[in-house]
């Protein structure tokens, strides 16, 4: 079997939401995300990036499909992005009035993280690796 020199280069959760609209303003002025691609009016896809980290909003085409994951497995985010400063990035959230889901702590497993939810219930969780 041949090995492929192909690599991949990134990656982005996709977030079924209620209002691609309402969502990307929320992701793009409380978190911080620059819109990349948006659909026209209305629109029904965007992809946002910060650094990194990628996400796909979509319309759902029936609400009942919008699950976050909390709300079938306790201590479950929908995304995990790793930042280089969780401390910083808290406080920025916390200025722009991101609705903090749980505060800044660190882990026994060497991490230092919180988390925001956005506006469809989806936790999204920022995790800094302190070794």
């Amino acid at each position: 079997m041949d090995k492929s020199s192909a690599r991949v280069t990134g990656s982005a959760a996709v977030l079924l939401v209620r209002d691609v609209e309402k969502s990307l303003g929320y992701y793009r002025d409380a978190l911080g995300f620059t819109p990349i691609v948006v659909t026209p009016d209305p629109p029904t896809f965007a992809l946002l990036r910060r650094g990194e980290g990628a996400v796909i909003l979509t319309r759902a085409d029936d609400p009942t499909v919008i699950v976050p994951y909390w709300t079938v497995q306790s201590k479950t985010s929908n995304v995990y992005f790793w930042v280089d400063d969780a401390e910083s990035l808290y406080e920025e959230y916390q200025g722009r009035g991101a609705k903090i889901d749980w505060t800044l702590y660190d882990t026994p497993w060497g991490t230092r993280e919180f988390g925001v939810q956005d506006i469809d219930g989806y936790d999204l969780a920022f995790n800094q690796v302190l070794s």
